[in-house]
């Protein structure tokens, strides 16, 4: 009953993390499945599976606050969905030994990539406005469907990322249009996993628990995409993934890592997150800070007040 409840509640909290960064929901529930002992193509299977209902409740509640735009889902949203049944079955066809330190190299590039991404870097807005054309969303989501399945997430981490820094996109409408489109992902890689490794192997409780936590936390999230910060968030969530899969990989056959060596990984790894945290707060205050000079200097020049741009909130300034 514990592990059930900690299950709902870490999927309650990856999909408020999703539903603000366009990202980190599979990635975070996949991470944890690994890490109490399931193997890697259930772990994907069950995020997957839960995904089919979190995935359409924020979508549409996204939808529901104009944070989607449907010609971008339609464009890398099926592409997606064919790469996430190629990865489903690759990865079913892993041995569970060899699989499991496989997704976790792939989990600790993304929680890498996600605080690197989060913590140092801004989002281009130079083309802001400009269409996305379908020969950069196809390939895209092709790819991110790929690595979304055989990762246990990657959907957003691939995707979200690479449509931001085309700066052709609002950043709440980029998260709420691969929030959305993640749904035709979600469908394809369960339907893969089924046909690789039956029903069997998959908890239906623990996808129960993640979808009941999911669900809830949709409607905050696609509302809360306006008012948090995601390079904080972003460089919280990616010290969470990178710790939980090195911890995965020091303690497989492969390294088999003495307590003494996982101390100190441990150690650095923590020192370097809390770093990068408190660098991204302090990036975040500097920029909003830079933001009330500029308009202060506007009115006392007798410029007339910029309106408010409701793409350029605290939740999107990085």
């Amino acid at each position: 009953m514990r592990a059930l409840i900690l299950l709902g509640l870490v999927g309650l909290a990856a999909q408020l993390v999703d539903g603000s960064l366009g990202m980190a929901y599979g990635v975070t529930s996949t991470t944890l499945l690994l890490a109490i002992g399931t193997n890697a193509a259930a772990a994907s299977a069950t995020v997957h599976l839960a995904e089919i209902g979190t995935t359409l409740a924020s979508g549409i509640s996204h939808w529901r606050f104009n944070n989607v735009d449907w010609k971008v889902v339609a464009k890398i949203g099926i592409p997606g969905a064919v790469g996430a049944f190629a990865g489903a079955t690759f990865l079913s066809n892993l041995s569970t030994e060899l699989a499991a330190p496989v997704m976790s190299i792939i989990l600790l590039s993304l929680g890498v990539y996600i605080l690197i991404r989060f913590t140092a870097f801004g989002l281009p807005r130079g083309n802001l406005g400009k269409p996305l054309r379908k020969r950069f969303l196809a390939p895209l989501g092709l790819v991110a469907g790929f690595v979304d399945a055989t990762g246990g997430g990657g959907w957003g981490p691939v995707g979200t990322p690479a449509i931001l820094a085309s700066g052709r996109l609002a950043p709440r409408k980029v998260i709420g249009s691969i929030d959305a489109s993640e749904f035709l992902v979600a469908i394809a890689a369960s339907v893969g996993f089924l046909f690789g490794i039956g029903s069997e192997n998959i908890n239906f409780a623990w996808v129960g628990v993640l979808l009941l936590g999911g669900v809830i936390a949709a409607p905050i999230a696609a509302w809360l995409v306006r008012h948090i910060p995601p390079r904080i968030l972003g460089s919280a969530v990616g010290g969470v993934i990178i710790l939980t899969n090195v911890r995965t990989l020091l303690r497989s056959d492969w390294i088999d890592a003495s307590s003494g060596v996982q101390t100190v990984a441990y150690i650095i790894i923590a020192l370097i997150w809390v770093g990068a945290i408190a660098y991204s707060v302090r990036e975040y205050r500097a920029d909003r800070r830079n933001e009330s000079v500029e308009a202060i200097e506007a009115l006392e020049a007798g410029a007339e007040p910029r309106p408010v741009d409701e793409d350029k909130t605290p939740a999107t300034t990085s």
